[in-house]
C-alpha cells in the first residue's frame, strides 16, 4: 500500500484534525502518502477531485495542528448513493485516476453507512467521531434488539429485549468503542454553559431549561451532570410532564430556582416529541429539531399554572419565569481538550494501521477496562448493522439513568469517570490563560486556514 486517502465527513467536531494527524504520521512511518479528499465525500462528487498531499516527502503540513478545532480538510454531509449505477462509476474511475490503495473516512453512523458502497472498490475504514458519543454499542450483539415497528405506517423502528438475554449482564468494560472523539470537550462546553446559567438563574428566582444536542440519544444531556443541574432529560427516557412538573415545584420551594437540561431529542410518554417543530430536513435527511427547550419550558408553565410563581412575590407576570437557552454549535467547535485530541489521534493510527494489515469496512474503536484503561482495537463494521442492514445511534443504557429522580445514576457517574478524570490537561487551562485575551487579537484579523489550504489544493486533470 503506497498512497491512501482521507476525509471527513458529516458534522463538525473539536478533535478532527488530530484524527487526521494520528492517520498521517502512521502513515509516515510506513513510508506509504496521503491524500486529503476535501470537503467529505463531495470530492468525489467533482470531476477534478480537489485533494491535497498531507505529507509530501513524508512529512506533515504544518497547516495540521491537533489543538485546531473543526477540520482543514473542509467536511459536508454528501454521502454516496449505491442505487445510482452510473454515479458509482465516476466515483471509481476518480479513485483510479488519484491512485487510491485504500480510504480512511472519520465520521459517525452516516459516514459508517456512507462508506458502504466504496468498500466495494477499495479497502476502506472508519475512524470515529461524534460529539453525541452514539457511535458504538453498549454490547456486542445489541444490534439484534432493533425491530420494525408494526405499529407504525413508516420504516420506525424500537427497541427490544435481545433474544437471547444478552442485554441482562450489561458492564461498561464489555461497551464497543467507550467514548468518540469530541464527546468530552462537547460536554465541557455543556457543563461550563449549565454553571454559568445556573447564577442567573439564582439570582432571578427563574427557571432554565437549557437544551443540548443529542436527537437519539442522551450522553450529552448525562454529561452535562458535571455542571450540576437539578433535572435532566434524555431521548431515550420518555417522561411524564406532570411528573416533571411536580418535581419543578418541589425545587423551586425548596431554592427558588431550578435548572433543567434537556437533548434535543425528548418525547413525553404521551408521544409528543418536544423537539419537532420543523418540517425541514438536514442534508442527512433528519428532521430539523428547533425548539425543545422552549417547547417544554411552556408545557411546564402550562401544568404548574401562574399562580404557583406570583405567590411567590418574585414576579408580575409568571411568563417571565421559564428561560431557555441553546448550547449549540459551541459544543462542535473549537480547541479539543487532551482526552480527545491524544484519542482522536491514537485512532486515527490505528484506522492507517488498519488498511496496512488488510482491514475493509471496519471500524476503529476506542475500549476501556479498569485494569488496562483506555486502548485502541478493531471491529468490523457488521457488528453495527441491525438485521435489515441499518445502524442505529447508541442509546444510553438504562442503568446510566435514574428515571425517578431525573438524574444521573451511580452507574451513569461510573461510566463518565474514566473520561473525564483527566480530560482536561495543563495545556488546555494555559492556552486559555494566554491566548484569549492576547493584546494582538485587537490588532489582527482571524487567519483562515481555508486561505493556506486553498494554495496547496491540487486538481486531477479534467
Amino acid at each position: 500500500m503506497k498512497r491512501i486517502g482521507i476525509l471527513t465527513a458529516g458534522g463538525d467536531t473539536p478533535a478532527l484534525n488530530a484524527t487526521i494527524l494520528g492517520a498521517v504520521r502512521a502513515a509516515n512511518e510506513a513510508h506509504v502518502e496521503v491524500v486529503g479528499l476535501l470537503n467529505g465525500f463531495s470530492s468525489f462528487f467533482q470531476a477534478r477531485a480537489p485533494h491535497v498531499i498531507l505529507n509530501p516527502l513524508f512529512q506533515e503540513i504544518p497547516q495540521l495542528d491537533a489543538t485546531r478545532g473543526g477540520t482543514i480538510l473542509g467536511s459536508s454531509r454528501t454521502y454516496v448513493n449505491d442505487k445510482d449505477p452510473s454515479l458509482l462509476q465516476l466515483i471509481a474511475k476518480r479513485i483510479q485516476s488519484l491512485r487510491l490503495d485504500g480510504l480512511i473516512c472519520i465520521g459517525g453512523d452516516g459516514t459508517l453507512n456512507g462508506l458502504q458502497p466504496i468498500c466495494d472498490m477499495l479497502p476502506t475504514v472508519l475512524a470515529p467521531k461524534t460529539i453525541d458519543n452514539d457511535l458504538g454499542l453498549n454490547f456486542i450483539g445489541e444490534a439484534d434488539q432493533w425491530v420494525k415497528d408494526s405499529q407504525s405506517d413508516g420504516a420506525e423502528y424500537k427497541k427490544v429485549s435481545h433474544p437471547t438475554g444478552l442485554d441482562e449482564n450489561f458492564e461498561i468494560r464489555k461497551m464497543i468503542n467507550y467514548a468518540t472523539p469530541g464527546y468530552a470537550t462537547a460536554v465541557y462546553e455543556a457543563a461550563e454553559g449549565v454553571r454559568r446559567v445556573r447564577t442567573t438563574a439564582e439570582s432571578h428566582h427563574r427557571v432554565a431549561v437549557i437544551e443540548v444536542m443529542g436527537r437519539h440519544s442522551g450522553y450529552l444531556a448525562l454529561g452535562s451532570s458535571y455542571g450540576q443541574p437539578d433535572i435532566v432529560l434524555i431521548p431515550e427516557y420518555r417522561f411524564d410532564i406532570d411528573a416533571v412538573a411536580e418535581r419543578v415545584r418541589q425545587i423551586y420551594r425548596h431554592q427558588q430556582h431550578a435548572v433543567i437540561v434537556c437533548g434535543e431529542g425528548i418525547v413525553g410518554d404521551d408521544g409528543r416529541e418536544y423537539g419537532a417543530t420543523s418540517g425541514s430536513t438536514d442534508p442527512s435527511g433528519n428532521v430539523i429539531l428547533t425548539g425543545a427547550a422552549a417547547n417544554l419550558a411552556e408545557a411546564l408553565l402550562e401544568k404548574i399554572g401562574e399562580e404557583f410563581f406570583l405567590t411567590s412575590g418574585h414576579f408580575q407576570s409568571a411568563k417571565s419565569v421559564f428561560f431557555t437557552r441553546k448550547v449549540g454549535h459551541t459544543q462542535r467547535g473549537g480547541r479539543p481538550l487532551q482526552f480527545d485530541r491524544f484519542y482522536a489521534s491514537q485512532l486515527g493510527g490505528n484506522a492507517t494501521q488498519m488498511l496496512l494489515d488488510g482491514e475493509n469496512n471496519s471500524v476503529s474503536t476506542l475500549q476501556w477496562d479498569p485494569d488496562s484503561g483506555f486502548t485502541v482495537d478493531r471491529h468490523d463494521a457488521s457488528i453495527f448493522r441491525d438485521k435489515f442492514g441499518e445502524i442505529h445511534a447508541r442509546t444510553i443504557h438504562p442503568t446510566f439513568y435514574n428515571d425517578a429522580l431525573l438524574q444521573i445514576s451511580e452507574q451513569g457517574r461510573q461510566y463518565l469517570h474514566p473520561i473525564f478524570a483527566d480530560a482536561i490537561g495543563a495545556e488546555d487551562t494555559e492556552f486559555i490563560r494566554q491566548s484569549l485575551f492576547d493584546f494582538g487579537n485587537l490588532f489582527h484579523g482571524y487567519k483562515s486556514v481555508n486561505v493556506e489550504i486553498a494554495k496547496l489544493t491540487r486538481y486531477l486533470e479534467a
